[in-house]
């Protein structure tokens, strides 16, 4: 079982900077596909980057040029660096966790999520 804690949240105006961490513990020993998700109220959860632990990457199109994943094998984190932020990335974030390896980017594909984390962009 993993335990997912995500942080770095806040509020910012567009065209600024976030970082976004998530910790993870527990069944570290396995293989698993980290991402970080997104959703605004009445909406779907949306996937927006996600992290294999081989390193294969891949982001939403919605984000690609703005965004980076990374993630510390070794100190079971995984960050994102949200550049050139838009109102419309305004979401609660969560970091996630998948036993598919790497994973597609929905939402039932991941069995283990964090609590979530607030951005705020305002215009």
């Amino acid at each position: 079982q993993l335990q997912l804690v995500d942080s770095g949240g806040g509020s910012v105006q567009t065209g600024g900077s976030l970082r976004l961490s998530c910790t993870v513990s527990g069944d570290t020993d396995s293989n698993y596909c980290l991402a970080w998700f997104r959703q605004v109220p009445g909406k779907d959860r949306e996937g927006v980057a996600g992290m294999a632990s081989d390193g294969t990457r891949n982001y939403a199109d919605s984000v690609k040029g703005r965004f980076t994943i990374s993630r510390d094998i070794a100190k079971n984190t995984l960050s994102l660096q949200m550049n050139s932020l838009k109102p419309e990335d305004t979401a609660m974030y969560y970091c996630a966790a998948s036993s598919f390896n790497p994973a597609p980017l929905k939402a039932s594909f991941f069995g283990h999520w964090g609590q979530g984390t607030q951005v705020t962009v305002s215009s």
